[in-house]
């Protein structure tokens, strides 16, 4: 029944096309009407034992909804924090599953948190193609982005907040005061804001985003660069920066901040085995790290699919699509282990895994962790990755634009995979006269196709009804 609605994803291991298929059907399960009391209309993914509405999980959660065909769409989960914004500008971290009330803590006495709703809104639009959203929800983005300069914004030119505020866990941080995955994450926020800018011909817009996207970036790369170490450090509050090595780091991959030189010497670490380069890719600190934990020992050792996921992500910006696209499938197999581990025992889904061997990652500190079937943390994986990296699809609707990007031949492809009113489908299959690419549509768009241990790149114009090609024509 899922299968019908949503698409399919044609792979050579059969393992991975079953656990994107039993994402879709743990969706289908979660998927929750809101109440009057809390405020949601509308239907939204939930988890086990679910008691707030979390911006970042709901981010993570859209970045794979984009993909359902519009069947679970995640429009009503955005605009759920959309319509919480307070006069200040203000939408705050979590907010009630009973009764829709903001939810503060002594350690996060503002609700902050990771801002990247112009990241997912620019990934809405070029799966998607609305422009019309972006226009209604850049006044919402911008009086956000003012109200965390206004709270959290220094005279150094750097944003301050707390610990918890940057969601890294248990992760010892104590005397950061400048964090720079959050100030990396808003540099995130404005190249994206712009980009909405570019997109809306909103000349003022893009040049004022631009302008703020430059100095975060100058300012990173000046004050939390260490040349030495190769890395981007945290600050403390006298701004000296602390040598301690966390994930958190590479969100300045996806904010395109280092230059090629200093991305040579950062992108080593994620390989090396005393860093980051576990056979579980990427534990949220290094090996080396005292802290470090095989038992993961919640996020210190611990392999958490939203980390994984930014790190692919920045690691394309950077042209390292093979190295990227390797670790998607190396952490989709822990995944799936975890899953069905050996003997009579039956797996689940976690919120965390270990770093080396399959299983979650244990803690006794924090309470009720790792969350179980947490889909929005999985579907990133399973989903998201599946078609972007492990496949290698590309899909712009507005450019009408397709993609595919192959490390070496192999059977696969998508069906079924509706871009507006257009269904498409692509597959590689291996044929007597050679490597077929079949494609159907019911509208004309752009296809390219790069085979990277080939070297073969290729555009054609894919016009409507069924068409197929031969690779070694190309």
């Amino acid at each position: 029944m899922i299968k019908d609605i949503v698409p399919s994803v044609h792979f050579y291991d059969q393992d991975f096309v079953d656990m994107y298929d039993r994402t879709w059907v743990w969706i289908d399960e979660y998927w929750t009407q809101g109440t009057k009391e809390n405020g949601f209309s509308g239907n939204y993914l939930s988890y086990p034992g679910q008691q707030t509405f979390n911006q970042l999980h709901t981010c993570m959660a859209a970045l794979f909804l984009v993909y359902s065909n519009q069947n679970y769409s995640p429009f009503p989960m955005m605009d759920y924090f959309y319509g919480k914004q307070e006069e200040s500008g203000a939408i705050r971290s979590d907010y009630s599953i009973e009764d829709g009330n903001p939810i503060f803590t002594a350690d996060n006495p503002e609700g902050v948190c990771p801002p990247i709703f112009a990241f997912v809104e620019h990934g809405f639009y070029h799966k998607i193609g609305n422009k019309k959203r972006l226009k209604e929800i850049v006044p919402v983005l911008e009086r956000h982005f003012d109200w965390l300069k206004d709270n959290f914004l220094r005279e150094n030119g750097l944003y301050a907040v707390p610990q918890s505020a940057c969601m890294l866990g248990n992760v010892p941080r104590d005397s950061m005061y400048y964090p720079v995955d959050f100030n990396a994450q808003l540099a995130v926020n404005a190249l994206y804001l712009s980009a909405i800018g570019d997109i809306l011909n909103d000349k003022e817009l893009s040049f004022r985003y631009k302008r703020l996207y430059f100095s975060l970036k100058t300012r990173i790369n000046s004050m939390m660069w260490d040349p030495e170490e190769m890395y981007y450090f945290d600050l403390d509050v006298k701004e000296k920066r602390i040598k301690r090595k966390h994930i958190g780091a590479y969100w300045t991959l996806l904010a395109e901040i280092p230059n090629e030189e200093r991305a040579d010497g950062f992108i080593a670490h994620l390989s090396s085995p005393d860093m980051f380069g576990t056979e579980n890719p990427f534990p949220t600190i290094p090996v080396s790290d005292p802290d470090y934990s095989e038992s993961g020992d919640g996020y210190k050792g611990g392999v958490v699919p939203f980390n994984t996921f930014m790190v692919v992500k920045g690691l394309e910006h950077y042209g390292q699509f093979e190295f990227a696209r390797e670790c998607s499938i190396r952490h989709l197999y822990f995944i799936l282990d975890t899953l069905h581990p050996n003997g009579e025992e039956v797996g689940d889904v976690w919120e965390a895994y270990l770093p080396s061997k399959e299983g979650p990652s244990e803690c006794e500190e924090i309470p009720d962790f790792p969350k179980r079937r947490f889909i929005h943390m999985t579907g990133l994986v399973t989903i998201t990755l599946m078609i972007e990296d492990i496949l290698g699809l590309d899909i712009s609707l507005p450019r009408k634009t397709v993609d595919w990007t192959m490390t070496t031949l192999e059977a696969m492809g998508i069906e079924g995979l509706s871009l507006k009113r257009n269904m498409i489908t692509i597959l590689s299959n291996k044929q007597p006269r050679g490597w077929e690419i079949r494609l159907e549509s019911e509208k004309l768009y752009y296809f390219t196709i790069e085979i990277l241990d080939e070297k073969k790149k290729k555009t054609l114009p894919i016009p409507s009804g069924k068409c197929s090609m031969l690779i070694d024509k190309l």
